[in-house]
């Protein structure tokens, strides 16, 4: 059976990550405060909230932000691996795998919750044993006024013994990433 390993000098095969997502199906959350990017984030966490206007309100601009949420193309489009990479549901549990400038890093989550309102859509998800930072994300399409955003929250620390002692790299990879989740989104409703 798969067990959890962040680190990889080669891409993780197909059958390594189709088994390692079986093992963590009822694994617990590496964190308590499960569902937190709804509300206050909890403290002893680095706190990051980022958005990005997506442009006048229509209900097709909406739907397509959605749409690449619940599909995973903000990951995608980002160069992210999304295993196995099935539509957004709750509870459902995947491997997000990145490249590095050598190796790969990959990253187990579940799904905590789905947010399907007509002034809001989205998800947020929470790491699970393997993970290299310890924490929730969570993506969101918010209708404001006649805008609509894109909203990234997120509460994290570095869970992984090589996170921990490359805190400065791994935040840079952090931000490059959120970078990426930001521009993805503004191609997916341009």
């Amino acid at each position: 059976m798969a067990g959890p390993r962040a680190l990889w000098f080669t891409k993780p095969s197909q059958a390594h990550l189709a088994g390692w997502v079986a093992s963590q199906a009822g694994a617990p959350f590496t964190y308590r405060a499960v569902g937190a990017t709804r509300g206050e984030l909890p403290p002893g966490y680095r706190h990051d909230r980022w958005s990005a206007n997506l442009g006048a309100d229509t209900d097709e601009r909406f739907e397509r932000a959605a749409s690449a949420l619940r599909t995973w193309v903000v990951q995608r489009d980002a160069g992210i691996t999304v295993f196995p990479g099935d539509p957004v549901a709750p509870g459902a549990t995947f491997i997000l795998v990145l490249a590095l400038p050598v190796g790969y890093v990959a990253a187990p989550g579940r799904v905590v919750y789905v947010i399907d309102e007509p002034r809001r859509s989205g998800f947020g998800y929470g790491t699970l044993p393997g993970h290299p930072e310890r924490g929730e994300e969570s993506f969101a399409v918010v209708r404001r006024g006649d805008r609509i955003s894109f909203e990234i929250t997120a509460f994290s620390r570095p869970a992984h013994r090589l996170a921990r002692i490359a805190s400065p790299v791994a935040r840079r990879l952090q931000l490059r990433t959120t970078r990426k989740y930001l521009a993805a989104m503004l191609r997916a409703v341009a």
